[in-house]
């Protein structure tokens, strides 16, 4: 099979989809690697790299979707992009549809098969390939979160770690998840008192254990939503459900009852938001405020370190791209049935019932 890789054209996204080392095991398994030339500058890997490893390297993104036959992305397709997908094409990457109906149709428009990294899902639960951007987005929004409470960018001026005689700062984790445990881990490394609130009580003993009680656990409901976001300087929204648009936890009247200066920190933002008041902003221009709360909502987080998260995820893809160049997208999932939820779009359908649902039915959050 002849496998692509374009330059991530997104605002602010330097990831890219294969290192050199993907490409190299990719030929190793007999087959053909193009990549779009500077598609790996941003993570710190040149054409160099890749022609080492086996690649070739094509002048230009429509040469690369002009040729091959699955293309490996990272970002959804942008509108430019979509012109140039064929219907006997695999797509695999991010495609969060939910959020961006507009991709969804453009990809029943080109007929192309296209695969989610997100929706990819084991037996029990687990996302594999969500999996280690949401660690490291958990990590970063806390990250992101105390810079903003800094008064220079419009925050009410409070260090999370605190002074001795002076109360560290209040933060109010949203989802204990993969983000919202690594944003856990974070806050409390950072010194911060730390709320985190969940609906599964399992998963709240387990934190509650593992950080011998210096968490407050709190049962999620939208009352204990309200009042902890209130409460906090620092509030991270790290909810998912997987292929739909995530749930609204804070109404437009809950975020004017929070205080002048405190932080929002939207990281499931590229499955719509979920907070009512928020909307997508970028690397460049992160943050806005509203009702007197700074919102960051950033749409690739995780493109803030490309080098970490490009290895990262290639770590949790490369299997599975291997796998549908050796046998094919049925093949595949064959050999790995949680590939199954991750086919969104095929033959001009939206395959997947929980995407199809929430483009479909009316949005209630």
């Amino acid at each position: 099979m002849k496998v692509g890789i374009v330059a991530e054209i997104k605002k602010n996204e330097r990831r890219v989809a294969l290192t050199p080392t993907g490409a190299h095991e990719l030929v190793d398994h007999g087959h053909e690697v193009v990549i779009e030339s500077g598609a790996g500058d941003g993570s710190g890997f040149d054409d160099a790299l890749y022609g080492d490893a086996g690649a070739r390297i094509a002048e230009s993104a429509a040469e690369v979707f002009a040729e091959v036959d699955m293309l490996v992305h990272v970002k959804e397709p942008q509108p430019d992009e979509i012109a140039l997908l064929k219907e006997d094409q695999i797509l695999f990457t991010y495609l969060h549809l939910a959020a961006y109906p507009e991709v969804a149709s453009g990809l029943q428009n080109s007929g192309v098969t296209a695969l989610a990294y997100e929706t990819v899902q084991m037996p029990d639960g687990f996302l594999p390939l969500l999996a280690p951007m949401s660690r490291i987005a958990g990590k970063l929004s806390v990250q992101a979160g105390a810079h903003h409470l800094e008064a220079p960018q419009g925050g009410k001026g409070v260090l999370l770690g605190g002074d001795p005689g002076v109360a560290a700062g209040k933060v109010t984790i949203i989802g204990a998840g993969a983000a919202g445990t690594n944003a856990l881990d974070m806050a409390v490394g950072l010194g911060a008192r730390v709320t985190v609130l969940d609906l599964n009580l399992g998963r709240l003993l387990e934190i509650d254990e593992l950080f011998g009680g210096r968490v407050n656990t709190v049962a999620s409901s939208k009352a204990a939503v309200r009042e902890w976001s209130t409460w906090a300087d620092l509030v991270v929204g790290a909810v998912l459900v997987p292929g739909a648009h995530a749930p609204r936890l804070l109404t437009e009247e809950d975020v004017m009852a929070l205080e002048k200066g405190s932080v929002l920190v939207d990281i499931a933002i590229d499955q719509g938001g979920c907070f009512a008041t928020s909307q997508e902003t970028t690397h460049d221009d992160p943050t806005f405020v509203k009702h007197d709360v700074v919102h960051f909502c950033v749409g690739n987080i995780p493109g803030a370190v490309p080098r970490t998260s490009t290895l990262a995820l290639e770590n949790a893809t490369l299997p599975y791209v291997v796998d549908m160049a050796d046998n094919g997208v049925d093949g595949a999932i064959e050999k790995r049935p949680e590939l199954a939820p991750g086919l969104n779009v095929r033959t001009g359908e939206i395959v997947n019932e929980v995407v199809r649902e929430s483009l479909e039915g009316p949005q209630t959050f």
